[in-house]
């Protein structure tokens, strides 16, 4: 997941959705939620996010591991963010409806057909998943295991703009 901080067109998109919405639910939404894009290179950022826009990608997971050593607070369900593709352009908003904290191996089929990825089954969310998973606990300096805490959230987006 890679974050950045707020450009214009990204403020400018989360003002358009502020705007579209009845008065009296504007009023809940104060602060502009975190941007980001998904795993960790331009090409994955787009198909990612493009998997999301269509309504195929419906959940994605993290390494706790990497929020822990960045001392960053976990999504917590009812969190809004605003999704950017790889050249950091706002495509969507989602909506965290789930989360859970489970070890790498006690991912299910289930949800390894709701992230989306290649053919949806458990077989090749665990193999694009372990290389993936390789490439965070090596810049943190981790060793990956199958034991590996995992944030699995589900999401629903909320706004294409």
């Amino acid at each position: 997941m890679t974050n950045t901080s707020p450009s214009k067109s990204i403020q400018s998109y989360w003002h358009a959705f502020i705007a579209q919405l009845p008065a009296e639910k504007a009023t809940q939404y104060t602060t502009m939620p975190e941007a980001w894009g998904f795993g960790d290179a331009v090409e994955m950022a787009d198909e990612l996010g493009a998997l999301v826009v269509a309504g195929t990608k419906t959940a994605t997971c993290s390494l706790l591991w990497e929020y822990e050593v960045d001392n960053e607070t976990i999504p917590q369900v009812g969190n809004l963010s605003i999704i950017l593709d790889g050249k950091n352009n706002p495509i969507c908003i989602i909506k965290t409806t789930e989360i859970n904290i489970r070890q790498f191996n006690a991912v299910d089929a289930n949800f390894a057909y709701d992230e989306g990825e290649d053919d949806r089954t458990l077989e090749s969310w665990r193999k694009a998943h372990w290389r993936y998973f390789s490439r965070i606990c090596q810049n943190i300096g981790c060793e990956v295991t199958e034991s590996m805490p995992l944030i699995c959230e589900r999401f629903q987006v909320i706004w294409r703009g």
